[in-house]
């Protein structure tokens, strides 16, 4: 078999593995079998690019960088719709409707209004060939690869009456359980979190590297279908034709035969859209057939033919009667408001987030206040407000710790950081307790079986002081001790014990755990903002933990996306006597201490004995490229700038730090284009 046959045949298998997944929830092939079909097709793609086609399953992925994103026009403006928060105004809309159509029959499609980005899909011959942001309205931003990392995009439709042009439009979204994801990940490494999952798609989809919009996950729902001339007589059928064309189509849309269906439906939804997995903030209301969308026409700003009914913010009034302040694995303590409970979108809220300090003093709230609480993204509730109507001689301020509530030491703050953090790192219960937790989650060591009252077993019997301890554990520590655990708030008990099928999965679990890869054990070692991402590319660029534990922050500097907030904590946590001693005792376990050496194929030898170093954004690499170009011309990437250092090739954006270094010790500049013109030559 060709290669070109060979790249035809997993890109249609694999599409069809996508399509059977994500539209129909099957899975036809499991995730080792996928993941190593894509790994040849991705290599057979690297040595003939140019048969790579358009459609191509590695696109999910991302990796290609956007030094800028080019402008589009919209062949067809993407208007903003016309919004009312009261029935009355429905029924005025719906009067406007029927007068405008002199008494013609007509109908409704209802569809929920999620809250994301609009985005606009153009497909070419059943491919998709660009992807845009509204922008205006009549221009957007061009931002196709990032669309297609969004794995129930079609990259490709086939069928035998799809148009040879035509446009799809929809909402790209984070989904909730992503942004809760992320946002974890973000605590426990040190980072602010993201504000609400709205602003996190459009930050995303906005990124420059299309592999980091990979990692957000994101999703879409289609909801309307244009195309020159019209192919469907209404709106039903065009969402019918492209939930049958392999759009992800939410199915929670209902055709409505007057204004009273519409009514019961705004009322049904009200409660019932919590459970779906993304935010709403109301209910899209257009006339279905599309003659009569023609004939009602169009304001300045808005169609005459639709409408946006918007459910008012869901907001509950209720008593503070308390602050409890946590304290995360990296020591930021994080006040949390007890509330009176209230019922708000459908559950019982108890508890709202205060995020810090500065939050406090900005709202002005103390003690026994009537506050406002809201759900923020329609997931986190947290207070908006106080009522000062309602403020009592018994409202008392809130004076913000000194000291660590969990063990006493005073707090510290960074300048231009918000939180508080607790500096005892290895003696602060609750950082210790959340180091575990860190360490044996399954991004990291993958520790199965041992849930948090286990960890909290383990350091109360003086198991497991570090979690270098663990891998000393043997059955006769393990078996039989248990605890009873009080929930402070339901007031129930809760008895944890080791039996023996627990302790020999704990044990096996352990054992297993051996066998993760490098950027996993770096990931584990829980430094302050080393993400998962940070650690995979630290793993990456070093290739081995020496390397890294050695390594100066200018040389961490040169990592992609490793900026002076990463290396120094890099620096400084190896810098530590008893961080280095825990890392000493992961080695004697046998743990992955040094990635696998990826195999360079070589292209030429015109960089043979040459060094570089990069700085900026490129518009024919991602920063992985670069250097792999490099090293299969024979040159070879430096980790920071020295006179050893023969070329620095210069991006957009470049580090202001380094083109000055480089000035002082005469290093050649070169930019892109000359670069590329060397591996030519």
């Amino acid at each position: 078999m060709t290669p070109q046959e060979r790249i035809a045949e997993l890109t249609d298998r694999l599409n069809f593995y996508n399509y059977q997944y994500y539209q129909n929830s099957i899975s036809e092939v499991d995730d080792f079998t996928f993941d190593q079909l894509l790994a040849e097709l991705a290599d057979l793609e690297n040595k003939h690019p140019e048969l790579r086609r358009p459609d191509s399953p590695t696109s999910r992925v991302g990796g290609t960088v956007s030094k800028e994103f080019s402008t589009v026009y919209h062949r067809f403006p993407m208007l903003s719709l016309g919004n009312t928060y009261s029935e009355e105004d429905l029924v005025e809309f719906d009067n406007r409707v029927r007068k405008g159509l002199n008494g013609q029959e007509y109908e409704y499609v209802c569809e929920l209004k999620f809250d994301g980005v609009a985005l606009s899909l153009t497909y070419e011959n059943g491919v998709l060939v660009q992807g845009a942001t509204r922008g205006d309205g009549v221009r957007g931003d061009d931002i196709t690869n990032n669309i297609r990392t969004i794995r129930t995009v079609p990259l490709r439709v086939t069928g035998p009456d799809i148009p040879a042009l035509f446009e799809v439009r929809g909402e790209g979204f984070l989904p909730l359980a992503e942004f809760e994801r992320i946002n974890k990940e973000r605590e426990d490494i040190g980072e602010p979190l993201l504000a609400n999952p709205r602003n996190a798609a459009s930050g995303t989809f906005k990124q420059q590297d299309s592999a980091a919009v990979a990692r957000r996950r994101l999703d879409c729902y289609l909801y309307s279908f244009l195309s020159e001339p019209e192919v469907f007589q209404t709106h039903e059928d065009s969402l019918v034709a492209l939930k049958k064309w392999g759009f992800n189509v939410s199915q929670t849309w209902r055709k409505c035969a007057d204004i009273r269906e519409v009514m019961t439906f705004i009322n049904e939804w009200e409660t019932k859209r919590f459970d779906l997995p993304l935010g709403t903030d109301g209910i899209v209301i257009k006339v279905n057939r599309y003659d009569q969308q023609r004939e009602l026409g169009y304001t300045a700003k808005s169609p005459r033919w639709a409408i946006a009914f918007k459910y008012k913010a869901l907001a509950a009034s209720t008593v503070l009667n308390d602050i409890r302040y946590q304290v995360g694995r990296t020591g930021a303590v994080t006040p949390v408001a007890m509330l009176t409970p209230v019922l708000l979108a459908g559950t019982i809220v108890k508890r709202a987030s205060l995020h810090n300090a500065n939050e406090i003093e900005r709202l002005g709230v103390m003690l026994n206040d009537t506050v406002f609480v809201e759900k923020g993204g329609e997931i986190i509730p947290k207070i908006t407000g106080v009522d000062l109507n309602r403020r009592t001689d018994q409202s008392t301020p809130i004076v913000y710790p000194t000291t660590c509530p969990a063990c006493g030491t005073p707090l510290v703050r960074k300048e231009g950081e918000a939180n508080f953090y607790c500096p005892n790192e290895k003696g602060c219960p609750p950082q210790r307790q959340t180091r575990f937790e860190h360490f044996i989650q399954r991004r990291a060591m993958n520790i199965e079986s041992l849930g948090e009252g286990k960890i909290e077993l383990l350091i109360d019997r003086g198991l497991a002081q570090t979690p270098a301890d663990l891998y000393s554990l043997t059955y006769n520590d393990l078996l039989g001790i248990e605890k009873v655990f009080l929930d402070e708030e339901t007031g129930k008990r809760r008895v944890v014990s080791f039996r023996e099928k627990t302790v020999e999965n704990i044990l096996s679990a352990i054992e297993r755990s051996k066998a993760q890869p490098f950027q996993n054990v770096l990931f584990a070692l829980g430094i302050r903002y080393v993400g998962n991402t940070t650690a995979e590319k630290l793993a990456d660029y070093f290739g081995s933990m020496d390397a890294i534990m050695t390594a100066s922050q200018e040389a961490l500097l040169a990592v992609p996306d490793t900026g002076p907030r990463i290396a120094e904590s890099v620096v400084t946590w190896f810098a530590d006597a008893d961080n280095r001693d825990f890392v000493e005792r992961l080695r004697a376990a046998g743990l992955n201490f040094a990635g696998e050496k990826k195999v360079v194929e070589r292209e030429g030898d015109t960089l043979d004995g040459k060094t570089f170093l990069y700085t900026g954004t490129f518009a024919n690499f991602s920063r992985e490229e670069l250097e792999a170009r490099i090293a299969a011309n024979g040159g070879k990437v430096l980790s920071g700038i020295s006179k050893k250092l023969n070329y620095l090739i210069v991006g957009e954006n470049a580090g202001p730090s380094k083109l000055e270094k480089a000035q002082k010790l005469n290093v050649p500049m070169i930019s892109e284009d000359e670069f590329l013109a060397m591996l030519d030559a």
